[in-house]
């Protein structure tokens, strides 16, 4: 099966190929032995939320300070 990069290094998957694995939007893209590896991946809303939070130093007992502080101004 051939697939053909455009001249904006576009390639369009055969749907006999993506039908074959879990649907995705996104793909892991790895280079193995000089080949191209595509690894469907599942973009969680939640796990760039979680990625901000370990950036600001903001934890699970900061959250939960945090919750304690709103609920005791209310």
């Amino acid at each position: 099966m051939l697939a053909k990069m455009t001249s904006k290094n576009q390639i369009t998957l055969p749907k006999s190929v993506l039908a074959q694995v879990p649907a995705a939007d996104y793909f892991d893209v790895v280079i193995e032995d000089g080949r191209i590896v595509l690894t469907p991946v599942r973009i969680r809303k939640a796990d760039g939320v979680r990625e901000k939070l370990a950036r600001l130093g903001i934890n699970e007992s900061d959250i939960a300070d945090a919750v304690n502080w709103a609920r005791d101004k209310a």
